[in-house]
């Protein structure tokens, strides 16, 4: 009898173990910097996820960005030799190679530098997160670029503020040893409509909007990307085609790519990319962005 007690008392304690548990969430995870150059944060776990094959381009194959090019690339070379570098924000038009140019920088810079220089991607929806990791960073011996894609805040989100204080703000401030690029569509980051109503409703308009603006003052460089003319959009298509060696006839490529570029209603680097995809799967050429 005693023993049928003791058991059900050790199953009844084992369950209550895995209860807690749960409860606490996952254990943070053993976070390996030597996997990989470049990481995708997941905050859950506090977990650096190694990106084996990064989604990029070769530096060269970006045409048509070439001040904010080498304007990005000496800020990311300054900041990989222990110089003081600026965080940047990537701002314009969709489709420009604004976040392709970041990766494709880091990529370069750490090639050339022979510094392991770190990428750790954060998406938008885990910017709340950020003094969680850059308390993580703040103590590695590498150098680390924070990065966020396509960053915008939409009425009544509050995530805004651990942004800007993970920036500049705060009593430790940013970590010497971490850099903040961010690319948007928007170069003030908040919707105009939302300005508006916060200096509608509050009692000092201005600071309101100086609340809202000040975000972006948080970036020491911004960096605007334009919609490209009709000859950079051609010297893309030229170069992507020379890199991979697509062999078509100069003249009728680009009477194609033109035509491809008015059915999607834009010029731009990502509609010269799809275009060349679509040529080299005709070509049956198998290509290789990096």
């Amino acid at each position: 009898m005693t023993e049928e007690i003791n058991t059900a008392l050790l199953a009844e304690l084992k369950r209550l173990a895995d209860a807690v548990q749960r409860l606490a969430g996952p254990a943070p995870a053993v976070n390996d910097w030597n996997a990989a150059d470049c990481f995708v944060w997941a905050p859950l776990r506090q977990y650096l996820q190694p990106v084996k094959k990064p989604n990029r381009v070769a530096l060269k194959l970006i045409r048509g960005v070439d001040h904010v090019r080498d304007i990005l690339h000496e800020n990311t070379v300054r900041f990989a030799e222990g110089y003081a570098a600026n965080n940047v924000l990537l701002w314009g038009a969709r489709g420009m190679g604004k976040s392709s140019l970041v990766k494709a920088v880091h990529e370069d810079v750490r090639r050339e530098s022979g510094v392991a220089l770190k990428l750790v991607e954060v998406h938008r929806e885990d910017i709340a997160s950020l003094p969680t990791l850059l308390d993580l960073l703040k103590d590695t011996p590498y150098r680390v670029i924070v990065f966020c894609d396509d960053l915008s805040f939409d009425h009544d989100d509050t995530a805004y503020k651990s942004l800007k204080a993970a920036l500049d703000g705060g009593v430790e401030g940013r970590p010497d040893n971490v850099l903040f690029y961010a690319t948007s569509n928007r170069r003030h980051l908040l919707p105009r409509h939302m300005m508006e109503n916060e200096q509608s409703t509050a009692i000092n308009p201005s600071e309101a909007v100086e609340e809202k603006v000040s975000l972006s003052d948080r970036f020491g460089l911004w960096l605007g990307f334009h919609k490209c003319s009709q000859e950079d959009y051609l010297g893309m298509i030229d170069g992507y085609a020379d890199h991979f060696k697509l062999g078509l006839d100069r003249d009728k490529m680009h009477a194609e790519a033109l035509e491809w570029a008015t059915t999607r209603g834009a010029r731009s680097g990502r509609v010269a990319w799809q275009y060349i995809q679509d040529l080299a799967g005709r070509m049956r050429v198998h290509i290789d962005r990096a």
